[in-house]
């Protein structure tokens, strides 16, 4: 075993109270704001769309935005392999405040943009180029929330966390999308929201730069990391000077191939679901943005309890056994949802099958977090865990993408939902094959 590679022995199985209270609030809050700024393109996708990459076919303008959102997904492991090198090398914290803010000062520039209508092509230009931008701050709050956070709770409580964090944090973000949704759905009605409203969805983003700042300013480093730092202090470890390299190398190179079976799955599984759901609500149930928001902020909070119930379960069951009945289901159930919420204009019905495809799609990755952390060590969990997220959720986070391109109409997405659905969840079951429990495996 490499000197890098040695259990952290010293580390204490949690941080005092106050530390780990600290650090569950820095990692679900640090993730919720990440994702509530993504979440704002999600929700204004069919305007921005008209207005940044216009079409005759609605289908192809929404394929465009969600293509843009994609570029973002794509620049995120560029984004952990720097902030995941600076928080395995100096710490979590910082890295995660950088990220953050930068997150959320980029998203608000959004709003800013001029339109095509405005200055022609060079609008979807500089769009896509700020949202390479936004990418690369995204993954690097990746490396830091989701180490800082299961690395200062109870060894029987990190699956509970890994949903907490991942799932939850991702419910709370889109909550708090749905909310501003809400907001300025009406404040600028009708036809104001394409003129203004969209614009101040963005500017929210600054909400997240000062909540983020606010949060983290005070933040202690993890048990782990700090037991690490003590070690190389005292010469009995030290910390790798090229952590990403080392990821990349040797035995983690097969370790980051097989995580990304996993994460592929569930992150397609969720944008599949949670992240189509504004667009599906919008151009396939004709539901008014007010209705939307409210049947939107229902679903994140069903996405939020399914997150924390299927992380806990890991802690009973297993990593595996989980990843296997989720992948299951999912592929089953996932399908039978979408075809059924097309086919229906009772807002009764189509709240009660959105509330399912959130808990569904949300499931998916609700143990992802925790068994990417126990599969690296300290000094590279915050790159290897950021590279095998970031990655997968990457490919992942293309499927929307191809789910509208291959639809000729509107029409069509309902169907194309199904058989991505049930493609995707395929890799996943793969991946739970093949892949190894993890459980207690945390070093």
């Amino acid at each position: 075993m490499a000197e890098m590679d040695m259990p952290v022995a010293g580390a204490q199985a949690s941080a005092d109270n106050k530390q780990m209270v600290n650090a569950i609030i820095a990692s679900v809050l640090g993730w919720a704001l990440d994702l509530f700024d993504l979440f704002i393109l999600l929700y204004v996708a069919p305007v921005v769309g008209a207005l940044f990459f216009p079409s005759s076919n609605a289908a192809l303008s929404l394929a465009a935005v969600y293509g843009s959102f994609a570029v973002t997904l794509l620049m995120r492991p560029l984004g952990s392999a720097v902030f995941g090198h600076y928080a395995d090398v100096h710490g979590r914290k910082q890295a995660m405040l950088v990220a953050i803010i930068g997150v959320g000062l980029s998203t608000a520039a959004f709003g800013l943009l001029p339109t095509i209508a405005q200055v022609g092509v060079i609008a979807p230009i500089v769009f896509l180029v700020l949202r390479l931008v936004q990418g690369v701050f995204v993954g690097g709050v990746v490396a830091s929330t989701h180490t800082i956070g299961t690395e200062s709770v109870p060894p029987h409580w990190r699956g509970a966390m890994s949903g907490l964090v991942g799932g939850g944090g991702a419910g709370i973000g889109a909550l708090l999308a749905s909310f501003i949704f809400l907001i300025t759905s009406s404040v600028f009605p009708g036809d104001a929201f394409a003129v203004w409203g969209w614009r101040f969805m963005f500017f929210s983003g600054l909400l997240s730069s000062l909540l983020g700042w606010f949060i983290f300013r005070n933040l202690e480093e993890s048990p782990y990391f700090k037991e690490l730092k003590r070690q190389q202090g005292n010469k009995q470890a030290k910390v790798s000077k090229a952590p990403v390299k080392d990821v990349f190398s040797g035995e983690y190179r097969g370790v980051l191939l097989v995580n990304l079976l996993i994460t592929f799955g569930g992150g397609a599984g969720y944008y599949l679901t949670s992240g189509y759901l504004p667009s599906f609500l919008k151009v396939i149930n004709a539901v008014p943005n007010q209705t939307s928001s409210l049947i939107l902020m229902g679903a994140s909070v069903s996405a939020f309890f399914s997150a924390v119930l299927i992380g806990a379960l890991s802690d009973w069951i297993g990593r595996k056994k989980t990843f296997l009945l989720i992948g299951v289901l999912a592929a089953v159930l996932l399908p039978l949802c979408y075809l059924n919420l097309a086919a229906t204009k009772d807002t009764t019905q189509i709240t009660l099958l959105a509330l399912a495809i959130a808990f569904i799609g949300n499931a998916g990755y609700a143990p992802v977090l925790i068994f990417l952390n126990e599969r690296f060590p300290t000094a590279l969990r915050a790159s290897g865990t950021g590279l095998s997220w970031n990655i997968g959720f990457a490919l992942g986070g293309m499927m929307p993408t191809f789910v509208s391109l291959v639809s000729a109409s509107p029409a069509q997405i309902p169907m194309s939902l199904a058989y991505f659905a049930v493609g995707v969840f395929v890799v996943y079951l793969i991946g739970a094959v093949v892949i190894p429990e993890t459980k207690g495996n945390f070093r």
